[in-house]
C-alpha cells in the first residue's frame, strides 16, 4: 500500500511540474506539422428551440512560422454560397481578416474591434476562428491536475494579449497523454462565462494530430454550432498565392 501511494504522489508532482505555458506550447506543437491542408467541413447551426440549419465549407489552411493563412469558403446553402472569410495570423500583432460577400461583389476587411462579432450567424466569433497560437496568451495561475469524462486532463487558466478581444480569460482543459485541447470555456468582457468549446474525435495522420469535431456551446443565448470535419487532407502543397486576396473574388 504505502508502495502505491508513493508512485501516486511521484506521479501527481511530475504532471504538476510543468507550467501552464509549457503545457500550452506542447499542445500547440502536437498539432504543428500538417504544412497545409483542405478541409471540407459541415457546419451545424442550433437556435435555442434545438431547430437545426446546416452549412457545408472548404476550408483551406497554410502553416507558418509568424503565423498560419486559412481561407474559408461556404458551399451551401445557397444563401451563403460563395462566401468566403480569408485570415492572415501574426504572432506579434493584430491579425488580418476579410469577407467577401459575392452578392456585393465585394471583400470587406474585418476591422480588429469587430472580431468579437459573431462568425457567419454562428457561435464562434471571427476570434474564435483564427489560429489560437500559445503566444497570444499570457499565463496565470499554477495548472490542476482534473479529470473530464474520464480523461486526465491540466486545468489552466489563459488571458488574450489583444486588447480587442472580447474575452477577459479562458479556462482550458488539455490531456496528460497527448497535450490535445478537450475543453475551453471563454469568458465575456464581464467576466461571465459565455461558451464552452468541447473539442473531440481526434485522428493522428502522419505524425500529426487533427481535430475532427468542435462543439460550441452559448451559456448566454442556448445557442449552439458544431463543426464537424468530413474530409481532411494535409501536406497538399498549398502557397502564400492561394492566400492572396485575389483568391477572394475567384
Amino acid at each position: 500500500m504505502k508502495k502505491i501511494a508513493l508512485v501516486t504522489i511521484l506521479l501527481a508532482s511530475s504532471l504538476i511540474a510543468l507550467t501552464n505555458l509549457e503545457i500550452a506550447q506542447k499542445a500547440d506543437k502536437t498539432t504543428d506539422g500538417f504544412k497545409s491542408s483542405i478541409s471540407k467541413t459541415e457546419m451545424t447551426l442550433v437556435n435555442a428551440s434545438g431547430q437545426k440549419s446546416v452549412r457545408e465549407l472548404l476550408m483551406k489552411t497554410l502553416e507558418g512560422e509568424n503565423g498560419d493563412k486559412t481561407i474559408s469558403t461556404f458551399l451551401s446553402p445557397a444563401d451563403v454560397k460563395g462566401t468566403k472569410v480569408l485570415g492572415h495570423e501574426h504572432i506579434d500583432r493584430d491579425d488580418d481578416q476579410w469577407l467577401y460577400l459575392p452578392a456585393l461583389k465585394r471583400v470587406k476587411r474585418i476591422a480588429s474591434r469587430n472580431k468579437s462579432g459573431s462568425f457567419m450567424g454562428s457561435e464562434f466569433s471571427y476570434e474564435d476562428i483564427g489560429n489560437q497560437n500559445y503566444q497570444k496568451y499570457t499565463y496565470t495561475g499554477e495548472p490542476q491536475t482534473v479529470m473530464l469524462d474520464g480523461i486526465e486532463c491540466y486545468k489552466g487558466e489563459r488571458v488574450p494579449k489583444d486588447k480587442n478581444s472580447g474575452y477577459t480569460k479562458q479556462i482550458s482543459w488539455v490531456d496528460t497523454k497527448d497535450f490535445l485541447i478537450q475543453k475551453v470555456e471563454y469568458y465575456d468582457r464581464k467576466e461571465e462565462l459565455l461558451k464552452t468549446a468541447t473539442f473531440s474525435d481526434y485522428k493522428r495522420k502522419d505524425g500529426v494530430w487533427r481535430v475532427g469535431k468542435i462543439e460550441m456551446k452559448n451559456h448566454q443565448n442556448d445557442k449552439a454550432t458544431i463543426l464537424i470535419w468530413k474530409e481532411d487532407k494535409i501536406k497538399v502543397g498549398l502557397s502564400d498565392k492561394d492566400f492572396n486576396k485575389r483568391e477572394l473574388k475567384k
